[in-house]
């Protein structure tokens, strides 16, 4: 049985963003070009997705979507690094009074306006991310629930969060239109 893809791959290598990057030196080119490339393939597993289908919901009872994943991801981006790196905890919790469930669940239809605040709220702060990586030391110290933690460490709990939802990405992708791949 054919799936669509590039066998078994989800672009071709040469056109595959992910796999422009030339050869990483050091700590942190290897930790926030894991983060790059996993931010990457988020967007790449909702391209070319009608609202309806970015707002397709998982197995039930589950009630993951892609778009509730970009809202989701958005959401952890703004907590790690307006909040806790720059220790700017006055700053309200993204989709904190929508749900309990951390931006996967919102009110109304999913239309192109839902789609594009969710993919400009994602943006906005994955560039504001970057800048504060830019200006941060690796070993600064921050507070998380009460423990002293180093920057590089949650810049690693970031690639384990959009490695697991891009893992969920990729089931939901499959289950819309039979795309998968890495």
């Amino acid at each position: 049985m054919a799936h669509p893809g590039y066998d078994g791959s989800w672009l071709p290598r040469d056109q595959d963003p992910r796999a422009k990057a030339g050869p990483v030196r050091g700590e942190r080119d290897t930790l926030v070009g894991y983060l790059e490339v996993y931010r990457t393939t988020l967007e790449l597993k909702c391209q070319e997705l009608t609202p309806a289908q970015l707002g397709t919901r998982s197995v039930p009872p589950s009630n993951m979507s892609l778009l509730g994943m970009v809202r989701h991801m958005a959401r952890v981006e703004q907590s790690w690094f307006r909040r806790v790196i720059e220790e700017r905890m006055d700053i309200p919790r993204m989709f904190q009074d929508e749900a309990l469930d951390a931006g996967f669940t919102w009110e109304g239809e999913t239309d192109d306006a839902l789609v594009e605040e969710a993919w400009a709220l994602w943006r906005e702060e994955v560039a504001y991310a970057r800048e504060v990586l830019d200006r941060t030391d690796l070993d600064k110290i921050v507070d998380v629930h009460g423990e002293p933690t180093e920057v590089r460490d949650i810049i690693v709990h970031m690639v384990e969060e959009y490695a697991r939802h891009c893992g969920h990405a990729d089931l939901i992708r499959e289950c819309i239109d039979g795309r998968a791949g890495q």
